[in-house]
């Protein structure tokens, strides 16, 4: 079995090079199958808001002699205080219990309730209460952030690779996303909370990261696109996903094992309800970021281009050409053009990794002796 240094070379040289570009629309139909059903989630389930956005009354017992969670929705049963109460362990020994907003004497009662049902001192039974104000605020600066960051990222990319079509590519991929991340959200039930908004923000920046490595690689190849008539646009794009495909494969790898000891073991195992909303948001937008840069914004990228009259009266030079020389050395029959590109006929040559050494160094002048 090779090693994953030798497929990364061959990937690279075009010797071992997956059609991922060819196969673009069969791609963008499972993207665009994914968001449906995430917005469909969205609307018939809908998410779980923490107690920041809908405001109410949240108690901490500490010190618990048993982690029994039925113990506390018993209190709040017989208190009759509105909506079934939200319980969730925190570490070994704590438990909190979110509800709606309660009067004073019903948050007094509450309390001693739940010290008696878990056997501490009322004063190790902490009350708050949350507003939905500042819940609001907090949603209101986040979608602002994300417009204004949409918008920077877009004007930025534009200028960089100085064409709106990677710009729009690498949005498309941003938003997928972002709405298949809050969509297992809703579909698992998690709390949104701040900390998991600070979550969704921050694998943008993953998604964009990743994406502009590839775009990049897309750009070199097909720097002189029109100057040849060895491959189209599309198969330089998909020799530039191929090429950076372990890279990326790698740094997704890096990347998620942290976060997912953070998910797995901070949250599910010690019961840190913080960690687990943003640990969440992290894993399964990093997940995703690593797959839309190859399987989602290159391809989306690679149809946009196609749309603009150059590349597309460019492509079918090629095709024709390379269709004209297949007939002349009469090895294919009337379906030459619908055949895949062979790595000779793509023009791929360079070996990654191979140089020449020593003999590359540029020869000293020795003195004669006397």
């Amino acid at each position: 079995m090779p090693s994953l240094a030798t497929i990364g070379n061959e990937l690279y040289t075009g010797k071992r090079s997956p059609d991922i570009v060819g196969h673009r629309r069969r791609w963008l139909a499972v993207g665009l199958a994914l968001v449906i059903g995430s917005l469909l989630v969205l609307g018939i389930k809908g998410i779980n808001p923490g107690i920041e956005f809908r405001g109410g009354s949240q108690f901490t017992v500490s010190g618990a002699a048993t982690l029994d969670q039925q113990r506390a929705e018993t209190v709040l049963a017989d208190l009759g205080a509105g909506e079934p109460p939200r319980v969730s362990t925190v570490g070994t020994d704590s438990l909190r219990v979110q509800t709606g907003e309660l009067t004073p004497e019903q948050t007094d009662q509450v309390q001693q309730g739940l010290a008696d049902a878990y056997g501490v001192p009322v004063e190790d039974v902490a009350a708050t209460f949350v507003g939905p104000t500042w819940g609001a605020g907090v949603t209101a600066k986040a979608i602002q952030g994300l417009v204004i960051f949409l918008v920077l990222v877009s004007v930025v990319m534009a200028a960089y690779f100085r064409t709106w079509t990677m710009s729009l590519a690498a949005i498309g991929a941003l938003l997928h996303d972002l709405v298949i991340t809050v969509g297992v959200y809703a579909l698992v039930g998690f709390e949104v909370t701040p900390a998991s908004v600070i979550g969704f923000l921050t694998i943008l920046g993953y998604s964009l990261y990743d994406t502009v490595v590839v775009f990049d690689k897309v750009r070199e190849n097909n720097a002189h696109l029109l100057n040849q008539n060895k491959r189209t646009y599309a198969e330089g794009a998909n020799l530039a996903v191929n090429q950076t495909l372990i890279r990326s494969i790698n740094t997704s790898v890096t990347g998620l094992l942290p976060v997912a000891s953070v998910l797995f073991v901070g949250a599910f195992l010690l019961g840190a309800g913080t960690l687990r909303d943003i640990a969440l948001a992290l894993f399964v937008g990093m997940l995703l970021s690593t797959a839309s840069s190859i399987f989602i914004a290159t391809p989306l990228e690679v149809v946009l281009r196609e749309r603009q009259a150059p590349i597309a009266k460019h492509t079918r030079s090629v095709l024709a050409h390379r269709a004209k020389a297949r007939a002349a050395a009469g090895a294919i029959e009337d379906d030459a053009e619908d055949l895949p590109a062979t790595r000779e006929e793509l023009g791929v040559g360079v070996v990654a990794g191979h140089h020449l050494g020593t003999a590359a160094q540029p020869k000293r002048r020795t003195r004669g002796r006397r």
